[in-house]
C-alpha cells in the first residue's frame, strides 16, 4: 500500500469532563488525531505506535480501522497497558492530566520502526510528545526522521510542548535537533515562545526556517496561522466559529494541512484549508468526534 501520511506517536484513552460534571469517553493523542484528520480529508494514512494487549488497545485499533487509518504498524505489547488522559476543557483552552507512565507506546524503540514502508510514503509526521514519553520513543523519533529523509519522504514536526513530560532544556535540545532534519515545521506560537525565547511571529518563523524546514506553518489560535517559505509569508485568518472545546484543533490543522500538501496543494492554500478544518473541530467536544470531513471543510470554504 502507498501512504500519503504516516504518523508516529502515542494514542490513549480520553476522558473529557463535560459541563455537567460527567465524563465522556473517547480516544486521543496528538499524532493519532492528525492521522484521523488526514484520513477524513481523503488521505491514505497509517499509524506507527504500540498499544497494550487490553480492551483499550483493541478499541483503538478498531477506531483507526473504522477511520481508514492503516494499523499495519501498530505493535501490540502484552507486557504494558494502553495510556489514559483526562481533559478539563473551556473555550479558552484545556487542562490535561496524564496516566501514561510505562505505557506500551513509551516502550517503543527504533528497532520497531517500519523502515521499508517509508519507501512507499509521501509524508511522515511526529511531535514533541512522540519523543517525550520515553528514551526509546525519543531515539525512535530521531531514527524515523533520518530514515524518512533517506527514503525521500517529507517530514513534518509539531512541537506540542508538554513540560509535565520532560524538562525545558531537554525538550528544546531534542526538538531543535529534530527540526533540523525536517522539511515541514508545525509549531504553535505558545510553544515557540518558550522554546526559542522569541515573541513575535515573524522572528519565530525566521528561526524555524533557519533550522532547516522548507515550510513553516505557525499556529496562532485565535490570531490564525502564518504560513511561510523562503519566498513568501502569508497570515491566514481564523475561520469564524463559536468554540466550545479547543482540544485537538492543532492536531486537526496538522492532518488537514499535510493531507493537502500530499496531493500537491501549495502551502498557503493548504494553510487556508487547514484553518477551516481546525476551527470546525472546536465546535464539538473531544479530540476525535468533531474532526470534520473533506465535504464539511469544502462547504465552509465555498
Amino acid at each position: 500500500m502507498e501512504f500519503d501520511l504516516l504518523c508516529f506517536g502515542e494514542a490513549m484513552v480520553e476522558l473529557t469532563r463535560m459541563g455537567s460534571g460527567d465524563y465522556k469517553a473517547g480516544y486521543g493523542g496528538d499524532t493519532s488525531n492528525c492521522a484521523i484528520a488526514a484520513a477524513r480529508q481523503g488521505a491514505r494514512t497509517g499509524y506507527i505506535t504500540a498499544v497494550g494487549d487490553d480492551a483499550f488497545g483493541r478499541e483503538l485499533r478498531e477506531l483507526w480501522q473504522g477511520e481508514g487509518v492503516a494499523t499495519d504498524f501498530v505493535r501490540v505489547d502484552s507486557a504494558a497497558p494502553t495510556g489514559l488522559y483526562i481533559i478539563t476543557p473551556s473555550p479558552a483552552g484545556r487542562d490535561f492530566a496524564y496516566y501514561r507512565a510505562g505505557s506500551a507506546a513509551s516502550r517503543y524503540t527504533a528497532s520497531d520502526l517500519p523502515r521499508e514502508a517509508l519507501r512507499r510514503t509521501r509524508i511522515v509526521q511526529l511531535s514533541g510528545i512522540s519523543q517525550a514519553i520515553g528514551p526509546g520513543p525519543c531515539a525512535a523519533g530521531m531514527a524515523l526522521i533520518a530514515a524518512a529523509r533517506e527514503a525521500g519522504c517529507e517530514v513534518a514536526y509539531d512541537t506540542n510542548l508538554r513540560l509535565k513530560l520532560w524538562d525545558l532544556e531537554t525538550a528544546r535540545e531534542t526538538m531543535h535537533a529534530a527540526m533540523a532534519g525536517c522539511t515541514v515545521a508545525l509549531p504553535s506560537i505558545d510553544d515557540s515562545r518558550v522554546l526559542t525565547g522569541l515573541e513575535d511571529a515573524d522572528s519565530i518563523v525566521d528561526a524555524y526556517l533557519a533550522m532547516g524546514p522548507r515550510i513553516v506553518a505557525l499556529k496562532m489560535g485565535e490570531a490564525g496561522a502564518m504560513i511561510a517559505t523562503a519566498n513568501e509569508r502569508i497570515l491566514v485568518p481564523p475561520h469564524p466559529v463559536v468554540p466550545v472545546d479547543a482540544t485537538g484543533a492543532g492536531d486537526t490543522f496538522d492532518g488537514a494541512f499535510l493531507a493537502q500538501l500530499s496531493v500537491g496543494a501549495d502551502p498557503v492554500a493548504a494553510g487556508r484549508y487547514a484553518a477551516v478544518a481546525a476551527a470546525l473541530t472546536t465546535t464539538g467536544y473531544g479530540a476525535v468526534a468533531p474532526i470534520p470531513t473533506a465535504e464539511q471543510v469544502q462547504g465552509h470554504l465555498s
